[in-house]
């Protein structure tokens, strides 16, 4: 199926021009939420009427996009999960967990803007990727500890998911094998 865009749309094209995409793409996604028009001459003539609106319009959320760009962009969040010993997750962080979290923060980004291939499954500082505009786009740092204080050790550079890490770095110095109980020295003994 033949559309105009009527805003930029990555991997497909700048607003105005006419692309084929497949029809359940069209029909699904892009006619009913605004962003093109079927590429007939009606709508062709009713395109070439409103693109400076339309052109002004994009220019008004770019703007606005930019501005909440410089407040986010580079900030770091603090998520808290349960986790096992290998740094393993019980559960994911997911973009609706990553939205919550920048709502506490004082932003409104809608989970869609969120670019997550994957939810998260494992502890650890990972980056993430917003596109707050089809041509504004931050990165913000997500560390996902199991407490606060395990997440300012991660923030320094330190890695939680060793047992070294998680209980100490004694842990092998406080086991002594030699104190164990060996119930064949016993039978000796006696």
């Amino acid at each position: 199926m033949e559309v105009i865009l009527l805003e930029r749309i990555a991997r497909l094209g700048q607003m105005g021009d006419t692309i084929r995409v497949k029809d359940g793409f069209a029909r699904n996604f892009l006619l009913p939420k605004g962003k093109a028009l079927r590429a007939n001459e009606a709508n062709k003539k009713k395109f070439e009427g409103q693109r400076t609106q339309l052109e002004a319009r994009n220019l008004e959320r770019r703007s606005e996009a930019q501005q909440i760009a410089e407040k986010l962009d580079g900030k770091s969040f603090i998520a808290v999960r349960s986790a096992g010993e290998t740094g393993q997750l019980y559960g994911s962080v997911s973009t609706r967990d990553i939205a919550e979290l920048l709502a506490a923060g004082g932003f409104s980004v809608n989970r869609n803007q969120i670019e997550l291939n994957q939810p998260i499954k494992a502890i650890g500082v990972t980056n993430v990727a917003i596109a707050l505009h089809p041509e504004v786009e931050v990165t913000i740092t997500l560390n996902i500890a199991r407490t606060a204080d395990e997440a300012e050790r991660q923030a320094k550079g330190e890695t939680l998911t060793t047992a070294e890490a998680i209980y100490g770095e004694d842990i092998n110095d406080n086991a002594r094998p030699d104190s164990f109980f060996d119930p064949n020295e016993a039978e000796e003994e006696a």
